[in-house]
């Protein structure tokens, strides 16, 4: 290489080296704005509250059992201000089911209790009930084991505050009754059926009553696994292990809802390496942490109603405890605990999703509501490793007999579609309006998330239609040209660096030397509008059908999780760089 070449290459790397610092900041840079704006965010809990079965997903019996070398039986009680309240009541066994108080089977396919009485192992609903209360669960167990020795099995029930001892079960009154007399009880107890609101605790696959607890509609059962040797306990539930207690409530006096009451940062735990691979780079798991943490920390009392503030599923944030946890994952939790994303000291939404296809979008272009943190900002870091992304490139077809059909399905009123495109971009080349028009020269417009899925089904907002489509301004993202918007280089650039390693180019003012040797810049097509420019035209049909292919999979709101992990892996980007980039004008701290 000529010493003139070698010139222009230094110079070319340090302008790289200097646009890199003006759009991104240098590490320092960010430390320090990070230090001069962090306002003092103080959680206002440090337990969350989880739906793990609730509404329509909520079950007739619950099993929990200790995880081996985790826990040695189980604390009843109730929570009250997120607390757990023990009664002094207790069990050894390590695996117990909560269930309603009704004649229930035992079920050893599905390990479960149902509704029934046709079965090996069958729980009773009528019990005879002493009419002397207890105000210690120790002086009621002492009875009930008394009245085990003399009469039939009994046990303890926790009854608006007071204990009381019930003998027997079983299926009818009739029954019941029959018991009653022959053990000359029926003086001194009545029978019992419980109420709408009773939790009976047996062990798992038996028919052993445990306990039984009914404080109306009040206070529900608390159930905390008992600490072995100071650890912290882990139970399973449904095939996933959780930290933390259980609140079992009968709130519509059938099903019962299961909330898991666990420390803020024991819940994260649960979280990050559900939404992201636990063996990606250890920053791009603390961005994870942080958002999700913010996230959960904002929801406080969202599904007040059913007694909890978030729930387990996509719907808020994947939540399945310990079991794909690992020692990356829970670092990332550790160093980043208590950190929050805030503006002026308050929480803001920190969205996120698999990836956003090119360029996140502002929050009221996908919903309704402007954020000043949720704007859409050009993302090139996908685009690095789009080849390792599932499905990130799609393509959606429609005949047009089926976009017709489509619509009528859901309620439009359509002629036969004949044309189709995108009618409005976002400045970062986000589809934010499609119109169609049908037969008879009617325009439909559908516009944001909601009404592109339920018109299209697409995957993101980033897509084109048909030969239309959006070519950004941004160098690296859009179509690069050399001297004029004629001459198109290929949509991947790629530098030679110092070390001889060839690197993808993502950004900035890039220049190139030509066959004369001169150095020449170069230029994106010409600006029509936010940011980049409209090619392409017709129908929207290719080869007769109409084609939508787009990039990406999510809401195009916030971070974008292969966008953290190329900024991670390929820049050295820390978590707050990260989160810093996808939310704007926000705090880490």
């Amino acid at each position: 290489m000529n010493k003139t070449i070698k010139r222009i290459v230094s110079a070319i790397m340090a302008l790289c080296i200097i646009f890199a610092a003006a759009v991104f900041g240098s590490p320092q840079m960010v430390h320090d704005a990070h230090a001069a704006n962090q306002a003092v965010f103080t959680p206002p809990v440090s337990t969350m509250r989880i739906g793990l079965a609730f509404g329509t997903n909520a079950v007739a019996s619950a099993n929990l059992q200790n995880a081996d070398g985790m826990g040695s039986g189980f604390y009843f009680g109730f929570f009250h201000d997120r607390e757990f309240v023990p009664i002094g009541a207790y069990t050894n066994a390590t695996a117990i089911s909560m269930m309603m108080d009704r004649n229930m089977t035992w079920h050893p396919d599905s390990r479960e209790y149902r509704e029934g009485t046709e079965g090996s192992v069958v729980v009773g609903v009528f019990h005879i009930q002493l009419d002397m209360p207890f105000d210690t669960y120790a002086e009621a167990r002492a009875e009930a084991n008394l009245r085990t020795r003399q009469n039939a099995r009994s046990f303890v029930k926790y009854y608006r505050g007071r204990f009381f001892v019930c003998v027997g079960q079983y299926t009818t009154r009739d029954a019941a009754e029959s018991a009653q007399a022959a053990m000359n009880l029926t003086e001194t107890s009545h029978i019992t059926a419980g109420s709408q609101h009773t939790i009976t605790v047996v062990e798992t696959g038996t028919n052993n009553i445990l306990f039984e607890f009914d404080y109306g509609a009040t206070r529900h059962l608390g159930v905390m696994p008992r600490s072995q040797r100071g650890v912290n306990p882990e139970t399973w539930f449904r095939g996933n292990r959780y930290h933390g207690g259980f609140q079992y409530a009968r709130l519509t006096g059938g099903a019962i809802t299961v909330v898991n009451f666990v420390n803020i940062e024991d819940y994260v735990k649960g979280v990050v390496p559900y939404e992201m691979p636990n063996n990606w780079p250890i920053e791009a798991l603390k961005a994870q942490a942080v958002t999700a943490r913010t996230f959960a920390m904002g929801r406080l009392d969202r599904y007040r109603a059913q007694g909890f503030d978030i729930c387990r599923t996509e719907h808020c944030q994947v939540y399945r405890g310990r079991g794909e946890a690992n020692a990356r994952t829970d670092t990332a939790v550790r160093e980043t605990a208590g950190v929050y994303v805030t503006i002026n000291g308050r929480l803001v939404g920190t969205y996120y999703a698999s990836s956003n296809g090119g360029a996140s979008e502002n929050s009221e272009n996908v919903w309704v509501s402007a954020y000043s943190h949720l704007r859409g900002v050009i993302d090139p870091f996908e685009a690095e490793i789009a080849y390792r992304i599932p499905n990130y490139h799609w393509e959606v077809s429609f005949t047009s007999e089926q976009i017709t059909r489509r619509l009528r399905d859901r309620g439009f009123n359509v002629g036969q579609i004949v044309h189709m495109e995108v009618s409005e971009y976002s400045p970062t080349g986000n589809a934010i309006a499609v119109t169609m028009r049908d037969e008879n020269g009617r325009n439909w417009t559908f516009r944001r998330r909601n009404e592109l899925m339920t018109a299209l089904g697409v995957r993101t907002q980033r897509f084109d239609i048909g030969e239309r489509r959006w070519v950004s301004n941004f160098a690296g993202v859009g179509g690069i040209h050399v001297n004029s918007p004629g001459n198109r280089l290929p949509s991947r650039a790629y530098a030679v660096g110092s070390d001889g390693v060839s690197r993808p180019v993502t950004g900035g003012y890039m220049y190139a030397i030509t066959g004369t040797n001169a150095v020449e810049r170069l230029i994106t097509a010409p600006q029509t509008g936010g940011g980049g420019t409209i090619v392409g035209g017709g129908n929207g049909m290719i080869d007769g059908v109409f084609t939508i292919r787009g990039t990406g999979n999510g809401h195009n709101v916030g971070m974008s999780q292969w966008g953290a992990y190329a900024m991670a892996s390929l820049h050295g980007k820390t978590y707050v760089e990260i989160i810093q980039f996808y939310f704007t004008g926000v705090t880490v701290g």
